[in-house]
């Protein structure tokens, strides 16, 4: 979950314009409107909800009073519903709970998000409400939501990875990291470290809480060592490159993005993902640092030089070579794939091989520039929840109808049978699966219609409507077949 605070805008209220066109066109719901008089509801049009936003915001002070934030999911992993609940909740954090506010579901992503309109000047006192360091606060409102709703509390994650067992302090950087924490040594007191998260301090600790333990379990070791063994001979050890240029992007003009923009380098496998998903086991390559670059040894020249394996099972840091070493385990390669793509493409839903094909026959089409290889497709057997697979078959059923969708595609795999791709959904599935049987085989066997010119007799037309009803009623007969009757009774 993200929160993105927009920059102010002035007393005409760009956001509520920008949210209604989105409603219009289709792409947006109205999800809450709070804290608006009774003659302001669902119903009022866009002039109206700004002016009553304009009137309560007079303020010679406040040139820019319009508050504009975003909430957005990863994919769809919180339904509209959810998001506004957690958009009310923190808005109540950010002290605007009791200001007029609309809330509003977009689905024109493929990230659920909501966008909150608002108005920077308090509606009580006309004073306006305190903005500094918003950025920031937003990040800590957003946590406080989160632990509040979810029971997610980011302390609590911390004070657990502390209690792992490593046995150096890179080995703690880079435990905090997989957990999207980052460790900082403090400004004030350089023998204590922040533990901080979207820039937002969470915990401080002390140097000297920090403890190195070297013991290994052995009995775990060999237990790993034998998972591995067995995996690697499963599931696909490839290893390729996946590159994440987004914070560079949003910290550049967009005219420099491309020519100064460095990724963030990370290496992938089928490999490590079952690892992960099934027993608690991630392993994460160690690759040259940036400021090698200009020695011609930057990573994105070469491959990782080693890699650590968290177990978090046991809560146990390892240095990978102490469980196997890398060339026996993994086999690298040159391909590379975008951060965007890469996360998109692990959460299809993908059972087995032939789906595999099929996804990869469709993926290539849609995206030649990636030279996308079958190991870079992880199987996934994970289903999608009710809600997104019947938005799938609306969509497909409606594709079937008129062709007008974007997002669908239907491909027939070397074995005959037919798929349903949603791109925006992340789903493929067999199609007969998906619309039944009944509209499968009107997929496959759609039924004739007759078409008539301007010349035709009513005569003509008449006839031939009244052999289709004799034919579905199953009462109509071969024409050919009563020729001969009709024959065979004369011979007698």
């Amino acid at each position: 979950m993200i929160v993105k605070i927009m920059k102010p805008a002035g007393s005409n209220f760009p956001g509520i314009q920008y949210n209604d066109k989105k409603i219009d066109n289709g792409k947006g719901e109205l999800m809450l409107m709070k804290n608006f008089p009774s003659f302001i509801g669902e119903s009022s049009s866009k002039e109206e909800v700004k002016s009553y936003l304009a009137s309560v915001s007079k303020s010679e002070k406040v040139k820019k009073p319009q508050f504009h934030a975003a909430l957005s999911t990863r994919f769809r992993e919180h339904s509209k519903e959810e998001l506004t609940k957690i958009a009310e909740n923190f808005m109540d954090e950010m002290g605007y709970g009791n200001q007029p506010f609309i809330v509003v579901f977009h689905n024109d992503t493929e990230n659920n998000h909501v966008h909150i309109v608002s108005t920077r000047v308090d509606k009580q006192s006309g004073k306006k409400i305190n903005d500094s360091y918003e950025k920031l606060k937003s990040q800590s409102a957003l946590a406080k939501v989160m632990e509040k709703i979810y029971g997610i509390s980011n302390v609590e994650n911390i004070n657990k990875l502390l209690s792992y067992r490593i046995s150096s302090l890179k080995q703690l950087e880079l435990l905090l990291e997989r957990s999207g924490f980052r460790l900082a040594q403090n400004k004030e007191d350089e023998t204590q470290f922040d533990i901080l998260k979207n820039g937002v301090r969470e915990k401080t600790i002390s140097g000297n809480q920090i403890v190195f333990d070297n013991k290994k379990d052995e009995n775990r070791t060999r237990q790993i060592r034998a998972i591995l063994s067995k995996y690697k001979e499963l599931y696909s050890g490839k290893v390729f490159k996946v590159q994440d240029f987004r914070k560079q992007e949003a910290m550049l003009p967009e005219e420099k993005q491309k020519e100064e923009a460095k990724p963030k380098i990370e290496f992938e496998s089928e490999l490590q993902k079952k690892l992960k998903d099934t027993f608690g086991i991630d392993i994460v390559f160690h690759q040259v640092d940036e400021k090698y670059e200009d020695k011609g040894k930057s990573a994105g020249g070469h491959r990782p030089f080693g890699y650590s394996l968290i177990d978090n099972r046991t809560g146990t840091v390892y240095k990978g070579s102490e469980i196997m070493k890398m060339n026996d385990l993994f086999e690298f390669t040159s391909e590379i794939m975008d951060k965007r793509l890469f996360e998109r493409l692990k959460d299809f839903n993908i059972p087995d091989k032939e789906t595999q094909a099929v996804l990869l026959t469709y993926l290539k089409h849609k995206h030649p520039e990636n030279e996308l290889q079958s190991f870079m497709l992880f199987e996934n057997r994970k289903f999608k929840n009710k809600e997104i697979f019947s938005a799938v078959r609306d969509d497909v059923k409606e594709y079937l109808k008129t062709q007008h969708n974007d997002n669908v595609r239907i491909i027939k795999s070397e074995n005959g049978k037919y798929y349903a791709i949603h791109s925006n959904l992340h789903y493929i599935g067999e199609l007969e699966t998906l619309i039944g049987e009944k509209q499968f085989q009107n997929f496959l066997n759609p039924p004739v219609k007759t078409e008539y010119k301007k010349e035709d007799s009513l005569e003509k037309i008449i006839d031939d409507f009244l052999f289709d009803v004799m034919k579905s009623s199953g009462s109509v007969k071969d024409p050919g077949e009563e020729e001969l009757k009709k024959r065979r009774k004369k011979k007698r």
